[in-house]
């Protein structure tokens, strides 16, 4: 199923964990990064074109500034930021100048892909790096970003980056070999899962939740990650990025880690855009009718079906759609601000005009901007 699933890979992700970067110390493994340049190497002469997703700024910088502990303030953690971030890209170039390689730094905040512009923006210059050999490494600005504007951790960030760059899988580089039964760290009987078929509550539940101190991201957000490339159709391979030969092997369809394999309802872009890419700046809450023909019957969102409006946004914005519940069922970008949405509660399209004095439209959230969840 492997050797199949890649013969149509042409555009691979990388996400490259701290804890594979760096040693018992915390500071940049030379060793390890210079194999893997060296394995990421033989993907391109075999035609692939590579984009790294890379985490380990902070702990580089951590190292040089002498924190002992990861940095627990926003203000430590971007001058860790700063000062790791250059000896991250000059680790990445000594590696990949041997093999006549040049790398570009690109970072990110969900501000840049929040914009559908900036989304587009990347894009171009993605294709445009890729275009002229060059290798991308992706990481989040930690300088400057604090928490609304935060992806949360590099696994996300590289789930996203899956549909910025139009890539065919997503290769997790981590600290153990997949995804198991149990943390392998903790229970001695845990063994690896070699293929999830769809990421389940079941899977997420076992997946638990845990950081370490030099990176963001436990076992839950890899899969998430694998999750959010899955429904845009990419396949995601979690493997030890401490073993060597290990990438090579991936991309050679061998069984090694863990392969998620992509959802069979996966999204358009611009959809797995609004779902995952986006930050909800409201809430609006429906009633069953409404919940129902949303979910069943494919139907946008009219101002009827409408019991309460919460937070405040800007037509155009995304906004999180819920039930009577209070369970967040979908998500889309309303055609009337948080004002204007509150004003048409409960009336008929027909009214609208009547009650604001204008009108952009009969319904509140338009089908081709809403994704179900």
């Amino acid at each position: 199923m492997r050797k199949e699933l890649l013969k149509t890979v042409k555009r691979v992700v990388i996400k490259i964990g701290s804890r594979v970067l760096t040693d018992s110390d915390g500071a940049l493994d030379m060793a390890v990064i210079g194999r893997i340049c060296d394995e990421i190497a033989m993907l391109r002469d075999q035609g692939l074109q590579v984009v790294v997703v890379s985490s380990g700024a902070v702990a580089a910088g951590r190292s040089e500034l002498g924190l002992t502990d990861k940095p627990r303030t926003i203000p430590h953690k971007q001058a860790a930021a700063a000062v790791g971030q250059t000896r991250l890209m000059q680790a990445y170039e000594t590696s990949f100048t041997p093999h006549n390689l040049k790398t570009a730094q690109v970072l990110l905040t969900s501000e840049d892909l929040g914009s559908r512009q900036r989304f587009l923006n990347a894009r171009a210059t993605l294709d445009a790096l890729l275009g002229f050999g060059i290798i991308p490494i992706i990481n989040e600005n930690d300088t400057v970003v604090v928490d609304e504007i935060k992806f949360g951790d590099n696994d996300n960030l590289s789930a996203l980056v899956t549909n910025v760059a139009e890539a065919h899988l997503l290769l997790i580089l981590t600290d153990i070999e997949g995804f198991y039964t149990a943390d392998p760290t903790t229970d001695p009987e845990a063994t690896l899962i070699p293929l999830i078929k769809a990421v389940t509550r079941d899977v997420e539940r076992v997946a638990g939740g845990s950081g370490s101190s030099v990176g963001t991201g436990g076992m839950a957000t890899k899969v998430a990650a694998a999750k959010k490339a899955g429904k845009n159709g990419v396949a995601t391979i979690m493997v030890s990025g401490k073993r060597k030969g290990v990438i090579t092997a991936a991309l050679r369809g061998e069984e090694v880690g863990t392969l998620f394999l992509p959802s069979d309802t996966g999204l358009n872009r611009r959809k797995h855009w609004i779902a995952y890419t986006l930050k909800p700046s409201g809430k609006i809450v429906v009633d069953d009718g409404a919940r129902n023909a949303l979910l069943k019957k494919g139907k946008s969102l009219l101002p009827s079906g409408i019991v309460k409006v919460e937070g405040k946004f800007e037509r155009g914005a995304c906004v999180r759609l819920t039930g009577l519940d209070g369970v967040e069922f979908a998500r889309g970008l309303s055609d009337y601000s948080s004002n204007e949405s509150s004003r048409l509660i409960g009336c008929k399209s027909l009214e609208i005009e009547g009650i604001l004095g204008y009108h952009y439209g009969d319904v509140i959230v338009h089908r081709d901007n809403l994704v179900l969840l």
